[in-house]
């Protein structure tokens, strides 16, 4: 290890810790391990160790680990600390420390108490993996499948971001129908930003949430004197969008009196306040919602068929996220990092049981449910991993023993990676080998996970090798 950096900010080990000792079993583990005695001095300090923090072996030994690791929790929520204070181990918090050039190191750490050999406690080992390749994946693909402040890797929303562009260069009207909760606001505001109009004001009206009298003024404003408390003139929504976008939320509860005025602003590009004598002018780009069908609506004469047609000139279907689970592990993440910048946490994700949970939910509530669901997870857990006891209670198992929970468990992941495979299947009109390359396995380990995920256990047919006969040997 002589070919490592020497840190100049930690100083020579004590002689009664020689740098020689080695152990070669720790050496062989690929996580960093090291120990402490009571006085917070390291007494072992593997390969990986090293070779995660910059720091040599004999550099480490019998120095203070917070001399040596310098990390965000040393001083006030040191995991190590609390171990050897309660004799309970820490699994999968997660930290950060400084390596001897002075980058920031993610890590997912773990401890336990050091017993000799009459279980007399001698001091603590921690175990720490290296995150730097598993942050940069993550960002990797935020930047692969986030749009805007779209996250998705589904085909679905693929061929949404492809069409976006094109959507948002013209000045068309845009009908965006889509679940509660699907994001359908996201799409219109990331329409506005790709516009020429960008520089222009983005103004959003929930056409569900006002009675006819108020929309009215709020869409088109009023003069002063046009009713009681009418002091000032007052400018619309159209007016103050002028130049640039209004977004129209649920569209489809606005009642025939108020679609007759909305459809004589879409046809002239006019609005006409309360009280006044003259037409103005409004040049806006016009983005409707709703999470109604428009279309059954007017076959039932409850929406005028010529207004929808007038904001049906481009249409997008925002798809609910039962219909792209394959989006849920990327959006888990995107939360995650999300709300640990809102909330400065460092919680390193969700386990393996809380992401069967979550990618067996129906989520009525679409992407804001999910939302929800993972912030009341950062509300209760402290650090570390997202596990199913901070989830809601709706969606905890009960009566679980840790036995059941665990085949509970790999029953989900069972069913969460079939469910996976079958919609890449299906993308694929059932070509098995199209879909092993999608999904970057092999044919065989496809067949495999495909018998796994159904609980069979089958093994995988082999080729049969053809082999040559042997010549006979002449006899002499």
């Amino acid at each position: 290890m002589d070919d490592l950096p020497r840190d100049p900010r930690v100083a020579q080990p004590n002689k009664e810790h020689p740098a020689s000792a080695q152990d070669p079993i720790l050496d062989s583990i690929n996580e960093g391990v090291f120990s402490v005695d009571h006085e917070w001095r390291i007494t072992a300090f593997n390969r990986a160790a090293e070779l995660i923090t910059g720091v040599r072996r004999r550099d480490a030994l019998g120095r203070r680990c917070s001399d040596v690791f310098r990390a965000n929790i040393c001083e006030e929520n040191c995991a190590l600390r609390r171990t050897l204070a309660s004799g309970k181990p820490v699994m999968g918090a997660t930290a950060s420390i400084v390596g001897v050039d002075g980058s920031r190191i993610p890590i997912r750490l773990s401890t336990a108490l050091l017993r000799g050999p009459g279980d007399e406690v001698h001091g603590g080992v921690e175990t720490f993996q290296d995150l730097s390749a598993m942050e940069q994946l993550r960002k990797e693909l935020e930047a692969r499948y986030t749009f805007e402040d779209i996250v998705g890797r589904s085909v679905s929303m693929r061929s949404l971001f492809e069409i976006l562009p094109q959507i948002a260069a013209s000045a068309s009207t845009v009908l965006i129908e889509g679940e509660s909760g699907t994001g359908k606001e996201l799409f219109a505001r990331a329409m506005h930003q790709l516009s020429p109009r960008a520089r222009k004001k983005f103004v959003a009206v929930n056409c569900a949430a006002l009675p006819d009298a108020l929309l009215e003024s709020e869409l088109f404003g009023y003069k002063a004197g046009a009713f009681t408390d009418a002091k000032k003139d007052k400018p619309g929504r159209f007016a103050l969008a002028d130049g640039g976008t209004i977004f129209l939320d649920e569209i489809g509860d606005i009642s025939p009196a108020m679609q007759v005025r909305l459809l004589r602003v879409l046809q002239e590009r006019c609005v006409e306040p309360l009280g006044a004598t003259e037409s103005v002018k409004v040049n806006v780009r016009v983005v409707a919602a709703t999470n109604k069908a428009l279309a059954q609506l007017v076959q039932e004469g409850k929406f005028r068929e010529d207004l929808y047609y007038r904001i049906r000139v481009v249409h997008l279907r925002i798809p609910p996220l039962r219909e792209r689970r394959e989006d849920l592990p990327l959006l888990i993440d995107h939360l995650v990092s999300r709300f640990n910048r809102l909330q400065e946490k460092e919680i390193a994700g969700v386990s393996p049981e809380v992401l069967a949970r979550l990618m067996d939910h129906s989520y009525p509530g679409n992407v804001r449910e999910l939302e929800n669901i993972v912030e009341q997870a950062f509300v209760l857990c402290r650090g570390g991993l997202i596990e199913l006891q901070h989830l809601p209670l709706e969606m905890r198992p009960a009566n679980l023993s840790a036995s059941a929970l665990a085949s509970a468990s790999a029953t989900d992941l069972r069913a969460m990676q079939r469910q996976m495979i079958e919609m890449a299947l299906k993308r694929n009109q059932g070509n098995r080998r199209q879909t092993a390359r999608e999904l970057g396995i092999d044919p065989s380990t496809l067949y495999r996970r495909l018998k796994a995920a159904s609980g069979e256990v089958v093994e995988v047919p082999r080729r049969k090798r053809t082999v040559a006969p042997r010549k006979k040997m002449r006899s002499r």
